[in-house]
């Protein structure tokens, strides 16, 4: 504090420079600050003053007085009161103002009589400063404080991301152990959901049908709350799930093979993410190879949107100012000049743009467009290599005979190498299918954007049956590239073959695919809620300083705002669980495509062995033939 300890308000000379600017680049040279001077004051001015005109010419001694307190340091007494305001050492106009927030805001209702020159001062020009003055002190002071939240928790949220993955590989890792109970708790807790909202409907319904609470004395209303008080809302709501509950237990009784062949894929996969633990980590591969893309758009697009000519204009907050009624608002400037002569003090040169006209103009808009398609291809191509090199790691270990000794040494390192090396044109091709696509869906997007308003009835129905039509296309190219690159990674034949291959082996196994889908959906979706639900609750308790006795060492920080490194912990969580269950998910597919490859290309024979585990044979009720030497051993 020093010297200014006994003055604790701010007092600004202009509070009307303080209204928010459009520009957004004037605000940033700014830094986030009104541009007018400003003082310490012990209290704030509880009475209207300004200085009149024929008192320009006296000191500041004369005019100022008891004011003297409301000019910077720099005011000398014999100067002046003319220079002092030419130099913006004293305000000009004083409002009667209430400190709030360490700072003098003056009150928004003006009930005195301002001479002439300020006639321009209104309600609604002191409304509009105050709320500029609140918009940038809220602005800066709350990014400082979170940056020194950030600056003080930033170890603990490492701390959090590290339980969030180590928890992530502790529930991969365990599902070979644990994948059948849990896969028969959710059952059960489906179940038992849908058993109670039937219980909680009928206790409902026979309550209101008891009371004769109908349909036909409500009749009609739009107020959709008021048909939770009738009968016939219960018992249909009773209906549905009933019928629901009766679905889903005709699906267990006639499914429940495929679900055990389901459980023992999860348990498989578990398997191979233990013997493959690198895989778990490829992830980082691929977010290194979206930033270099992401990154390198960026400043491609960075350099061409400033590949004109810089153009400046004349910028004022406010032109009914006195001396700014002619100011040459909206005019080009030039940058170099300064404007500090002109009869405005508020008059500024801002930068408003780059300028390109003609054939240049035209020939940087098609630069774009093709910038924005590259972005598109090369972020799906790089997702697409990691699709497939995950798939020939874990299709590597499928097709190993003898587990582990068949497994290659390093099958993540040669699954990458030969991708790239025999399979990056196909990769290529199937993300420029999934690109258009996807660029179709944004044009789609923006002209719905741009019509918006103009638009009937009929012709927004069609748009919105489009946009539905290409939301599914697009999730079904997603869905056949997933599976085309995993047989590319096991076969090494061209996309479109490896696509149709695909194709038609799923749809002769389509109720597997439907029953393994939905049952590896719920186990994730369990352990994302695991994971991200554990980390925030440690998180909220331990932020939040709910957690005493933990030592010096261990306790929690001081923070501003405690919930941002919770909210931050719980992204990380996010991210962390859906890379590591992506690359699960991943290898539960490959394991299936491999499966389904192993049951259509091989008998069990000695010549065509079955490569699945022990247990999908023994689900399937098949084996393998002991070889001749086992046979007379045996006997």
């Amino acid at each position: 504090m020093g010297e200014n300890e006994d003055k604790p308000y701010v007092l600004y000379f202009d509070i009307f420079s303080c209204v928010v600017a459009t520009n957004i680049i004037s605000i940033a040279q700014n830094g986030l600050q009104c541009p007018t001077p400003q003082v310490c004051v012990s209290s704030c001015p509880e009475a209207p003053w300004f200085v009149k005109e024929f008192q320009f010419s006296k000191t500041v001694r004369e005019v100022y007085e008891e004011k003297r307190n409301f000019c910077l340091p720099e005011a000398s007494p014999d100067m002046k009161v003319v220079e002092v305001l030419q130099q913006e050492l004293c305000p000009r106009l004083l409002l009667p103002s209430a400190p709030a927030l360490g700072r003098c805001f003056p009150s928004p209702n003006i009930n005195f009589t301002l001479p002439q020159e300020y006639s321009w001062i209104s309600n609604n020009t002191v409304s509009e400063g105050i709320s500029g003055l609140l918009d940038r002190i809220n602005a800066r002071d709350i990014s400082v404080k979170i940056f020194e939240d950030f600056a003080q928790s930033w170890h603990w949220i490492l701390v959090a991301l590290a339980v969030a993955l180590v928890l992530s590989l502790l529930f991969i890792l365990l599902l070979r152990f644990v994948a059948a109970p849990l896969v028969l708790l959710l059952i059960v807790g489906v179940l038992a959901v849908l058993a109670y909202g039937i219980y909680h409907c009928y206790q409902q319904y026979r309550e209101l049908r008891d009371r004769g609470a109908s349909i036909a004395q409500l009749g009609f209303t739009t107020n959709l709350s008021a048909y939770q008080n009738v009968q016939e809302t219960w018992l249909a709501a009773l209906i549905v799930l009933a019928v629901l509950e009766g679905i889903l237990l005709l699906m267990l009784i006639f499914l429940r093979q495929r679900i055990r062949i389901a459980i023992a894929l999860l348990k498989e996969a578990s398997r191979a993410v233990g013997q493959m633990m690198s895989t778990m980590f490829y992830p980082l591969v691929t977010f290194v190879l979206l930033v270099i893309c992401i990154g390198y758009w960026a400043v491609t697009a960075l350099y061409l949107a400033t590949s004109g000519q810089p153009q400046y204009i004349y910028w004022v907050s406010n032109t009914s100012a006195p001396g700014c009624e002619d100011a040459p608002v909206n005019v080009s400037c030039d940058p170099t000049v300064s404007s500090k002569n002109s009869s405005c003090p508020g008059l500024m040169c801002v930068f408003q743009g780059y300028l390109s006209t003609g054939l240049a103009q035209r020939s940087l808009f098609n630069l774009q467009i093709y910038g924005v398609l590259g972005l598109f291809w090369t972020v799906n191509w790089v997702l697409a290599l990691g699709q497939c090199v995950l798939a020939g790691a874990f299709a590597s270990f499928y097709w190993a005979f003898h587990k582990p000794q068949d497994i290659p040494t390093f099958p993540l390192s040669s699954a990458f190498i030969r991708t790239l090396r025999y399979h990056t044109g196909s990769l290529a091709f199937g993300a420029l299918i999934l690109t258009l696509v996807q660029i179709a869906r944004v044009v789609l997007e923006y002209i719905d954007h741009k019509l918006r308003g103009a638009q009937n009835p009929l012709a927004r129905c069609i748009l919105c049956c489009f946009k539905c039509c290409l939301w599914c296309l697009e999730k079904f190219i997603k869905f056949l590239n997933r599976n085309a690159y995993i047989m590319i990674a096991i076969y090494g034949k061209n996309f479109c073959v490896s696509a149709k291959n695909a194709f038609t082996l799923l749809m002769r196994n389509i109720v597997r695919v439907v029953v393994l889908d939905k049952v590896t959906d719920l186990l994730l979706f369990f352990g994302k809620l695991l994971v991200v639900g554990g980390v925030g609750v440690l998180s909220f308790f331990f932020f939040s300083g709910r957690i005493k006795g933990l030592g010096k060492d261990f306790e929690n920080p001081n923070l501003n705002y405690y919930w941002l490194p919770i909210m931050t912990s719980i992204m990380g969580a996010y991210v962390i669980a859906s890379g590591f269950f992506s690359v699960f998910g991943m290898c539960v597919d490959t394991l299936f495509l491999c499966f389904l490859e192993d049951l259509e290309r091989n008998d069990g024979s000695q010549e065509r062995p079955y490569y699945m585990p022990k247990a999908l044979l023994k689900i399937l009720g098949k084996k393998n033939q002991a070889p001749a030497g086992e046979k007379k051993r045996k006997k």
